[in-house]
Order: structure tokens, then sequence, then C-alpha cells
């Protein structure tokens, strides 16, 4: 062990006695011209050890360990001989030359001599697998020839080289008639990313007259240049992108690997509510109701509340996880069923809230934290307003603030949806009444839910009972009498006797009680002093539950809506 230490101790300071004589490891660099060629000959040892003389009969033409092609070069050190196999090349007056050879096995040098200028070496202990040695010279104002060569080192076992390279001007020999496969590219780096492209660029690499660009490990493009844009990518998604260096001898090993993400596509424009809307919250989990994506949601619905947001750990802050029972392969998928949705004229929200879930929007910061992040998630995700079901008590003061803060950003055409509970809408003094009352000038609805509720007043100061057309009818009538316009109230209902734990009511009785509010018609025991023809329209939970059961609340609800004055 101890003579090893010192074997390699020694060795060190031949290579940097040799480098104090002048021998350089990285020689001067240049830049090659795109008329160079390789003036290296049999630089794949394709044709034995034609145009190399190696001393003391120390190399071999071998089939295996090859690099490229068919053959290789093997060169065995022993006693005083280094196994130095060398040729001498016609090179070029005033030229630049980069030297390369692929190499494995046991220590391996790679060097020019008689340059003309300042002669080069560079080395290698090697290894089990390839490795590229690489430096280069400058030519002498008169220098026709250098002799390039390899060696390895006195008692180290034999080293393999393969696809040898002298890239540079034409000396007067002319190309390498068996040109070697070139070498990886070097410097890919990224350029420019939009919604669904990604430019790229990378170093020539020496001897390669094509390139091949890989996508996430599979050949997308191949290009003459040293720069590409790969095209077709799907927005704010992330690729991991190699490119390689071709020949007629080959293709290189991928360059070293960059990571590029397609930027946010554009938004697309929000579509306008129609007069008549009918809503349906769309499940972001599986309870049970059928599993649906978002573009599977029936046609009926004009209003797409998804549900729901996730609270962070900092107060009032959103985020949204899509739920894997769902069956998306990605967001981006999600993403492009909103989009498709919008384009046909659908509403896409974010609800917040629901039965367990809850955000606490009490103070400044609070309200401020839930606008920037609701913001963030309709730019990210599509989506164009946001629903407030917050089961758990709300405070209106701060609450009007996020909203407010939030459709400042938003828009004029964001859709702002409420789902508040019947004890919440029985009075003006209520939180979720005084913040409906607060923004009326930007809410598109509300939706109370007439679901899982005890009997309650109307607006006549009669009781009235879950389950029927005077309960919807006398419950609307106290938000349509005390500030909401017609077209801010719908009709919340369950869209089957699974969607909620009570008040469900068949599709006729919601049509009656649209009937009876808009026109006066099909009323029970409590009707309206007035009509009102503007009234916006129903809500139900949920798309899920009402695919569960054959579609017959949007079926029959939907068409209803649509047909109001």
């Amino acid at each position: 062990m101890d003579r090893i230490k010192h074997s390699r101790r020694w060795l060190g300071g031949a290579l940097a006695l040799a480098v104090g004589a002048g021998l350089s490891v990285t020689g001067m660099a240049g830049t090659a011209q795109a008329a160079d060629i390789n003036v290296a000959k049999n630089a794949g040892f394709e044709s034995g050890l034609s145009s190399w003389t190696c001393s003391g009969g120390s190399g071999v033409n071998v089939s295996s360990p090859v690099r490229t092609g068919a053959s290789a070069l093997k060169a065995t050190p022993g006693g005083l001989d280094n196994a130095r196999c060398s040729q001498t090349v016609a090179v070029k007056p005033n030229s630049t030359y980069q030297l390369s050879a692929w190499t494995q096995g046991g220590y391996a040098y790679l060097g020019a001599s008689g340059t003309g200028t300042t002669d080069v070496s560079t080395w290698t202990q090697g290894g089990s697998g390839w490795s590229q040695l690489s430096t280069s010279f400058r030519t002498g104002a008169s220098t026709t020839s250098v002799t390039v060569y390899t060696h390895g080192w006195y008692g180290t076992p034999a080293y393999h080289v393969d696809d040898v390279s002298v890239f540079g001007p034409d000396g007067g020999g002319g190309q390498d008639p068996d040109p070697v496969v070139p070498p990886a590219p070097t410097g890919l780096a990224l350029g420019t990313a939009t919604s669904s492209s990604i430019a790229l660029n990378w170093g020539a690499a020496n001897g390669a007259t094509g390139y091949n660009v890989y996508r996430d490990g599979a050949k997308v493009q191949s290009v003459t240049g040293t720069s590409a844009t790969v095209t077709g990518l799907t927005a704010n998604t992330s690729y991991q992108f190699q490119v390689t260096a071709t020949n007629s001898a080959g293709e290189s090993p991928k360059s070293t690997s960059v990571t590029g993400k397609t930027s946010d596509g554009p938004i697309s424009p929000d579509p306008v509510v129609p007069k008549h809307a009918v809503t349906g919250y769309w499940q972001n989990f599986n309870n049970g109701a059928t599993v649906q994506k978002l573009r599977d949601v029936q046609n009926a619905y004009d209003i797409i509340a998804v549900a729901f947001a996730d609270a962070t750990s900092t107060p009032g802050e959103l985020t949204f996880n899509l739920s894997p029972a769902l069956g998306y392969a990605n967001e981006a998928e999600f993403k492009a069923d909103i989009a498709a949705k919008k384009a046909a004229g659908k509403s896409v929200i974010i609800s917040v809230g629901g039965e367990i879930g809850n955000v606490t929007v009490n103070s400044d910061a609070s309200a401020t934290a839930f606008a920037n992040s609701a913001y963030a998630l309709m730019q990210k995700y599509g989506f164009n307003g946001i629903d407030v079901d917050l089961e758990h008590g709300i405070n209106s003061t701060y609450l009007t603030k996020a909203l407010r803060q939030l459709s400042a950003k938003a828009g004029p055409r964001m859709v702002l949806t409420m789902a508040p509970q019947t004890i919440d809408m029985q009075s003006t003094s209520t939180e979720y009444f005084k913040l409906a009352l607060n923004v009326k000038d930007i809410l598109t609805v509300v939706n109370m839910q007439n679901y899982n509720s005890g009997a309650m007043l109307g607006c006549d100061g009669k009781v009235y009972s879950l389950g029927s057309v005077d309960f919807l009818t006398a419950l609307a009538c106290i938000q349509l009498e005390n500030g909401l316009d017609p077209s801010q109230v719908g009709i919340g209902v369950p869209a089957s006797t699974r969607g909620a734990g009570s008040g469900y009511v068949s599709p006729t009785v919601v049509n009656n009680a649209l009937d009876c509010l808009a026109r006066g018609t099909n009323c029970g025991t409590f009707k309206p002093a007035k009509t009102y023809p503007n009234i916006r329209g129903a809500m139900t939970w949920s798309t899920n539950w009402d695919a569960t059961a054959g579609n017959a609340w949007s079926n029959s609800v939907g068409a209803h809506v649509k047909a109001l004055p």
C-alpha cells in the first residue's frame, strides 16, 4: 500500500515537471471554423493500426471494448515501455486544433508534439468506462505537421483508445476517411419559454454535422445548428432536455440535462353568466357519488363551482389540491378541462368552505392573503370567480375587504357566488346577509342552501317546513325584499336524496317554486305580493349526485331555468 502511494505521488510530480517544462494540460483555446475537419487518419482504429505506430509492439487492434464502430486500440505498457502510439498529421500553419480521444482502462495520456508553439498533453487515471480526454494546440508559423500520440504509464494496466479527433483546418491531408462519432455537446442552456414552447442553445461539438434534441428521454427534433425551439408543450409544465451530436459515424452520448418550465397559458376570456343560470358544485373528491372529470359535467350547468379550495397555515390563504381520485394524469389536463368549459360559455369558479372546510378572514392581513391567494388560483388554473360557502361563521367586515381586493385584481367580469345556510339569511343583521349587501355591486348570485335545515320563517313572518314549494319561495322572498336584486337570488337544493341529509325536493317542486317567483304561478299557500321575472335560477349539490341519479335534476331544472321569462 505504501508503495502505491509513493508511485502515485511521483506520477503527479512528473506531470508537474512536464508542465513546468512547457507542456500544457489545457493548451490554448480556439474556435473551430465551419470548414474544419478531423485531420487524424484511422481515428477509430477501424483499419487496424494503419497510420499508427506503437512502441515495442505494445499496441493491438481489438473488438472489445469499443466505444463506437467495431474496433479500438489496446496498448499495454511493459518494463520501460509506456506503450506510446502515435501518428503524424498534416496541419496548417498558424491554426488552432482541438485534440480529443476517448479512453478507458489504465492510465492514459493524450498529447501533441512538434506544434511549433507550445506542445500539449493531458491525462487520466482511467477507469472501467469510456471518458474523454481533450485539449488544444496552435501551430507555428511554418508548422505543416504535428505528431499526436497516446501512451500509458509504467507498471499500470493496458489502456484503450477510440475515436481520436484532431479537429481543425485541412493541412493538405484531407478528411479522415473514417470519421469518428462526435463528442456530446456541452453548454446546453435554456432560452425563452412561452406557454407552449421552450428555446434551447448549446455549444458546437467537434465533427458534428447535426444535433438531436431529446425531451424527457424521447427524441423530438433534429437540427443542423446549435439551437432549437421545442414546441407543442403544455402550459406551466416542467420538461427535461438533452441534446446529442451526430455525423456519418453515428450519434454522441447525450449531453447533461437541463430542466425548463413553460409559462402559464393565457387565461381564456371570462364568459358572461346568462340572465337565468344553473349552478352546480363539482366534487374534487370521491364520496360515493359518480366521479367526474370536469369535462363530464352536464351541459345544463352555467356556473360550475369546484369544491373545494383548501386553507393553508397562513390565516386567510387558499390553495388547491387536485384529488388523485378523479383520474387526472396531471394538472395540465385539469386546466385544459377548465379552458374547454369556459370556451363553451360556462363559468368555472373555485369554492371556499363546505361542510368541513374553513378559512378564517378576520383581519386586514388575512383579507389580503385571501385576495392574493384566490387571485393566484384564478391565474394558475383559469378560474373566473369564487364561491363563498363558509359554514362555520364569517366576519363580514374583513371578508368584504377580501372580496373587494380580489375584484380589483380580477376585474368586473369576476363571478362571485355565495351559498349560505338558511339560518344565515333570515335577517339583514346576520353576517352573511351583511356580506351579500356589502358586495352587492360585484355579487353574481346567492344560492341559499334549502337543505339540512329545520323549519324557518318566511318573509310573511310565518313558519314553513323544509321540503315544500312554500319553504323555497317564502325564504327566497326574504332576500328579494331586503336588498338583493332578483338577479342575485337563486334556489339551492340537493340533486338527489343522497345529496344531503334532508331537504331534497323533486325537480318539479323546484320548477314550481321558480314559476311562483318569476310568474306568480304554481305557488303553494304562500304567494309573493309581486313577481320577480329576473330571478337568477337554481343551484344544486352536486353535479356528481345529479349524475348518480341519471341527471334527472339537470335535465328538468336546467331546461326550466332557461325557459324563465
